[in-house]
């Protein structure tokens, strides 16, 4: 793998350089505490009863051979707690009372003081069923005469107000002067595959206090989530993060064994943690939204698009989870990835007996860009245009306002696409030879936060001690994005003391300020700059102790490497730390604390409209892919990929390198071979053995290649770029895929099964 960094240079200590993640040595040296290393004194062992059929009525439960095996200490049903509903429709429940919808949904729970005990007790426990008629594809789901799987409701499809509307579509479709084309695009079942499984540790004390231990991105929405569902004051619940392996989007939704194990532990005043095994993670694991998308376009004879309209139809499960509200993601690339005048975006959420969904790294980018980027390659050539030349000419840039209302301000949309095009050594189509293609793909995404709830914010404290230590307690998660490492190169470079003497806090939720959550790749963009205005506050602070002590004017005074000293007479000087402690070591003195809450300048959008400037700043990017094609086999292999992303100044050059290549074999990954398969709603490939997941063999070669100006909005110019390297990909190798072989592919993932299929299919036709 080879990274190149081309932006503005400008002098800086931290900012720019490669620093290593500021939790490195300790998780090299297994120091680092993840959920599988909790064991709290006293604790319990939880395991949990599900389904044997996709969609049942429960005709009875009996536990009474579960509770009298020896070391069970609890066994819980929907009858043993209080009714809750949870969810944003509040259409789900941690244990199921009258029907189950899927083969994953929750009968009962067991607290037992090991796990081989619980195991036992959650097979001695009987239940009784009625099978009922289920239903797994969302178009016969949506019919008239399917079953009602929400009894309550009149649908299986749920209207969650995500459509959007500009102009008027239907004139350029029916006219002769445009070129139109249209496909359907279909995106099945993968799951996050983190290292660290699902799980929760629970201890409910006597006083009241719920202390839980959650691999969550979002610990203040959570203690919220979690706190309504079991009827508590979200003050007597401390939410605490361990050192999370991963989470990829998992982490924004509350899920049932978060709450049975608080209602273990409630039950039995003991901790309780539920883990799952890893096959266990595979079969329950919420999984990416899968979609299926009908999408048209229009552009004119000379390759200007006019319209677009897409259709999105979201098998949402039995529950609505974040998944469904991926939603909001597709329709603004639908909207505004590309100058389309003319838009139009419908989105169908379907209850079936599937899995149901989280959101997943991208939220619904990934796929909708599958669909439209397939589609433009398909246009570019219908027109006999380049597929970069076509890209190019209807490229965002700088100044453009999408139709939803999004603000294009920094965007290097074009210079993605040129370096892309030169780094791959595209000569044009089907010219890299026999069996071997090159493919483009380009993206847009938020990059400067997103506002999906009222507040987009994140808070930071920043205390300075005697010893010149600086502790940074921000809102902002760390799940493996390297947020914390940026943050303190950022409070470092504003305070000019050294890197080594920053300590970052962030596993507490009831000591850290508010932060809504770490997602859409938000968390050096608006943590970043908390940070930087809260550092900016104790400068100052600083700075007038010093003017006071040196007696010069606050103005004159700067600092570097760790000195203050006077621009006008540097003989004037003082060691930052002995300052500090000349604050507090006297009558009357102080300490330097100083806190900021940052939220971006950016807008909700509109519950009706859907318009609205969600983020602060917009990524741009271009992934050029390389590939081989077995005809004899239909395996592709990918052999590079050129990655050139526009994400402002990059703060760590190692991180956002690591970034985007982990991004990129994540999609890799999933445009290929990750699947997780149904039969009868039932995941039954729950093993990494056959689930497939990419080797360190299988790794291409990868170029990441930075470009763009400074954003003005970002802390020292960054945007940001967690999510984008994963959005592109997919698209990419499907249409080097064509260029190799000329058969298109409309379906993810492309396994040799599939590729081989389409090439017979294209030599029989």
């Amino acid at each position: 793998m080879s990274s190149t960094l081309s932006l503005l240079e400008e002098e800086f200590n931290f900012v720019g350089k490669r620093v290593p993640k500021y939790d490195a040595a300790q998780k090299v040296a297994g120091a680092a505490k993840y959920m599988i290393d909790l064991k709290l004194p006293g604790m319990l062992y939880g395991k949990i009863l599900r389904s044997r059929y996709p969609h049942a009525r429960i005709l009875s439960i009996d536990k009474t051979k579960a509770e009298q095996l020896p070391g069970v200490i609890a066994v819980i049903t929907a009858k043993d707690v209080p009714r809750i509903r949870f969810g944003f429709m509040k259409d789900n429940m941690p244990l199921k009372e009258e029907f189950v919808l899927s083969c994953r949904d929750e009968i009962a729970a067991v607290a037992a003081v090991d796990e081989e005990t619980a195991e036992r007790a959650i097979e001695l426990i009987e239940v009784e069923y009625e099978p009922l008629p289920a239903l797994f594809d969302p178009l016969k789901a949506m019919e008239n005469g399917a079953p009602i799987l929400h009894r309550e409701l009149k649908s299986n499809v749920v209207d969650l107000g995500l459509n959007f509307k500009k102009g008027d579509v239907s004139e350029p479709f029916r006219s002769s002067e445009y070129v139109v084309v249209e496909g359907t695009y279909r995106i099945g079942f993968i799951t996050h595959t983190a290292l660290g499984t699902m799980g929760a540790l629970a201890h409910y004390e006597p006083s009241g206090m719920l202390n839980i231990w959650a691999n969550t991105q979002s610990p203040f929405l959570y203690q919220r989530e979690l706190a309504q569902a079991l009827g508590i004051d979200p003050s007597r619940v401390r939410v605490i993060q361990p050192s999370i392996g991963g989470s990829f989007g998992r982490g924004m939704d509350l899920y049932p064994p978060d709450i049975i194990a608080s209602l273990l532990s409630m039950k039995t005043l003991r901790p309780v943690k539920i883990l799952f095994r890893r096959d266990e993670d595979l079969a329950n694991s919420p999984t990416r939204q899968p979609a299926i998308f009908k999408i048209k376009t229009a552009a004119t004879m000379e390759g200007k698009l006019v319209a677009r309209s897409v259709e999105a139809i979201l098998d949402v499960g039995p529950y609505i989870s974040w998944g469904a509200f991926d939603a909001r993601v597709m329709m603004a690339t639908a909207t505004g990835q590309y100058v389309v005048p003319n838009v139009e975006f419908t989105s169908k959420h379907v209850y079936t007996n599937n899995p149901y969904s989280g959101t997943m790294r991208g939220a619904g980018n990934p796929q909708i860009n599958f669909a439209i980027e397939t589609q433009m390659d398909i246009l570019s050539e219908k027109l006999g245009i380049d597929p970069v030349e076509f890209r190019i000419m209807n490229a965002n840039r700088p100044g453009y306002v999408t139709p939803q209302g999004m603000r294009i301000t920094t965007c290097s949309m074009e210079e993605t696409l040129r370096i892309a095009e030169r780094e791959i050594g595209w000569r044009g189509r089907h010219k890299a030879g026999k069996s071997v293609g090159i493919g483009f793909a380009s993206l847009f995404h938020v990059a400067g936060g997103a506002r999906v709830y009222r507040s987009d914010g994140c808070g930071t404290i920043v205390k300075l001690d005697d010893f010149g230590t600086v502790t940074v307690i921000t809102g902002a998660s760390e799940i493996g994005t390297g947020s914390d490492t940026a943050i303190t190169q950022i409070v470092a470079e504003e305070l000019s003391i050294p890197l080594s003497k920053v300590r970052l806090v962030n596993d507490d939720a009831s000591v850290r300020p508010w932060d809504v959550g770490i997602h859409a790749s938000r968390m050096t963009f608006v943590g970043g700059n908390s940070a930087l205005m809260a550092a900016r506050k104790a400068k100052e602070k600083l700075l007038r102790l010093a003017s006071e002590y040196l007696q010069e004017r606050y103005e004159d005074l700067r600092i570097k490497d760790g000195m203050i000293f006077s621009k006008r007479n540097s003989s004037k000087s003082v060691e930052y730390d002995k300052l500090l402690r000349r604050a507090h070591f006297r009558e009357g003195g102080d300490v330097i604390v100083a806190s900021h809450f940052y939220d971006p300048p950016n807008q909700m959008a509109d519950e009706k409209t859907q318009s609205g400037n969600i983020s602060a700043t917009y990524g741009f990017g271009t992934q050029a892919v390389l590939v081989e094609v077995d005809e004899e086999t239909g395996k592709v292999t990918v052999k590079k990929v050129v990655a050139v992303h526009d994400a402002g100044r990059i703060i760590n050059p190692l991180g956002a390198e690591g970034q985007v290549q982990g991004g990129i074999v994540m999609a890799m990954s999933w445009a290929l071979t990750e699947e997780l398969i149904l039969d009868g709603g039932l995941v039954v490939n729950n093993s990494l053995a056959d689930y497939k997941l990419p080797t360190a063999a299988e790794i291409p070669d990868i170029k990441v290649i930075f470009v763009g100006e400074p954003d003005p909005e970002g802390p020292f110019g960054a945007k940001g770029v967690g999510e984008h390297g994963c959005i592109p990909t997919a698209a990419a190798i499907a249409n080097a895929i064509y260029d190799a072989v000329c058969v298109r592919l409309y379906e993810l993932p492309m396994t040799p099964e599939r590729v081989l299929k389409a090439i017979k299919n294209s030599k029989a036709s």
